[in-house]
């Protein structure tokens, strides 16, 4: 981590705060024995099974493709779960991606349930937050993925979604302005109304309001189900490697391609972020990478190379219908903060709090 994180300091060991709170908050389960943990687990798979018997599914299982949410599905499938592996696709997959799922949902023999969300609308709606000059492109495939997931859970009256959010390879925090938080329903409309008027029809969305009635009112729960394992990412991908012909990313989220692009590219050269520092540093916090190979890693681009840099570029230029001009351009504006525009983000904190300190134990 570096001053890219604004309210970034070091102690004088040359610690940030970034790794001593996430070491503080999250080394119960880091560090948690394992007789503990199991019983956890134990706990967690029974609670899922009592609430899902007479129906067809026990759990929802939102799957990217990537390690995280493979490895999910995969113990979910071990300890004897019976999930719904859900896909949002919103156009912008990678063939590996595509052939990661595929190939795991064969080898397991799960049913899954992929909502295509409308090109056109989608387009419109990234085209209004690149011309919103808001950092978060990715708060719209965020939000609708979130949505989905509650959807199909609603739908069959499931009341657990297994995430692949984990401690280990993502607990530490994300510094505050370079995302910004994902039910925001209300900052995704009114961007979408001052861009271009986009009109928002089939685009699955949820919001403070839309979470709190599925968690609170219907009992639905998001569950970190990796937190309840001894998970290592580095050899989850080897087992899933050998077991399910899966196919690794050079870093994390680079499933999608245009994740890939804005993580790679537009992030560092717009808004000066480098997502690799914290996905990277929540690894060595956690012991599971050598500082030294992570210092390595970051010497480069974000890129496994400029030829594959320059071959998404042209795909998103394509894709987006715009000339390299509107590129250079865009990259060269200003950036503008979310909160700018309308946004339920101080009514979901305030809120929020007084979930966690209702909920939270009940996971």
């Amino acid at each position: 981590m570096d001053t890219s994180a604004p309210d970034i300091s070091f102690d004088r060991d040359g610690v940030c705060n970034y790794c001593t709170d996430f070491l503080a908050r999250s080394g119960h389960i880091l560090h948690e024995d394992s007789m503990t943990r199991q019983a956890r687990l134990d706990s967690c798979v029974a609670r899922i099974r009592k609430a899902g018997q007479g129906r067809p599914y026990d759990c929802v299982v939102g799957v990217s493709g990537g390690v995280d949410s493979s490895w999910v599905l995969v113990t979910a499938m071990k300890w004897g779960l019976r999930p719904l592996a859900v896909h949002m696709d919103n156009g912008w997959n990678s063939e590996l991606a595509q052939n990661n799922i595929a190939n795991l949902i064969r080898g397991l023999g799960v049913d899954l349930y992929t909502h295509v969300i409308d090109w056109q609308e989608y387009r419109a709606l990234m085209q209004a937050f690149f011309d919103a000059d808001v950092i978060d492109i990715e708060l719209l495939y965020d939000n609708a993925m979130l949505a989905v997931n509650f959807q199909q859970a609603a739908k069959f009256g499931v009341g657990y979604i297994l995430s692949g959010s984990n401690t280990s390879s993502e607990g530490m925090a994300m510094p505050r302005n370079w995302a910004w938080h994902k039910y925001d329903k209300k900052n995704i409309q009114s961007i979408a109304r001052r861009f271009g008027n986009v009109r928002i029809s089939s685009f699955p969305a949820i919001g403070t309001f839309g979470r709190l009635w599925h968690e609170v009112v219907r009992s639905r729960r998001w569950v970190n189900f990796l937190d309840y394992l001894d998970y290592n990412k580095f050899e989850a991908m080897s087992a899933l490697t050998e077991r399910y012909g899966y196919k690794p990313y050079p870093y994390k989220h680079y499933e999608s391609i245009f994740t890939r692009f804005y993580q790679g590219y537009i992030l560092p050269t717009k808004f000066g972020v480098d997502k690799r520092r914290l996905h990277l540093g929540t690894l060595i916090a956690a012991g599971q990478l050598d500082r030294g190979k992570a210092i390595e890693d970051l010497e480069g681009i974000p890129f496994p190379s400029q030829q594959a840099l320059d071959h998404d570029r042209q795909y998103f230029l394509k894709k987006m219908n715009w000339s390299s001009g509107q590129l250079t351009a865009y990259l060269q504006r200003p950036r503008v903060e979310h909160d700018r525009y309308d946004s339920e983000r101080v009514m979901y904190e305030a809120l929020g709090r007084v979930y966690q300190k209702l909920f939270s134990s009940r996971q």
